[in-house]
């Protein structure tokens, strides 16, 4: 059985680089986008992609706005979306899972929750 593919969708290179060293070294194998609207681009092909992690909080099209349009790709209905989100705040988890994220994390990012929250792929 081959890696399993996350992508990564964060507007910040920083936080991507941080996420790619911490899944790549649990053996995950890792694309990124740095905005939703070249995700979806992405996500319309037949490419291999087994959870998503989005940022919440990106310019132009933010992640509760992605996340949708990301469910009704035909390919990717049942892929894992895990919603990250700087701004904690009370609502928050509940906002993101109504936008259709399957599950939710804060950051900074606790490696633990983020690998608890990837072991359903």
């Amino acid at each position: 059985m081959g890696k399993k593919r996350i992508l990564i969708i964060d507007d910040d290179p920083r936080n991507i680089f941080a996420l790619v060293n911490t899944l790549r070294a649990k053996s995950y194998d890792c694309l990124s986008c740095l905005s939703a609207e070249e995700a979806l681009k992405l996500l319309q092909t037949d490419e291999a992609i087994d959870a998503i992690l989005i940022d919440m909080m990106m310019p132009e099209m933010d992640g509760y706005e992605a996340i949708p349009l990301i469910k009704k790709i035909p390919l990717r209905e049942e892929t894992l979306i895990i919603a990250v989100t700087a701004q904690a705040m009370v609502g928050d988890k509940e906002k993101c899972l109504k936008a259709g994220a399957d599950d939710y994390i804060s950051k900074p990012i606790d490696v633990d929750k983020l690998l608890q929250a990837l072991s359903k792929i």
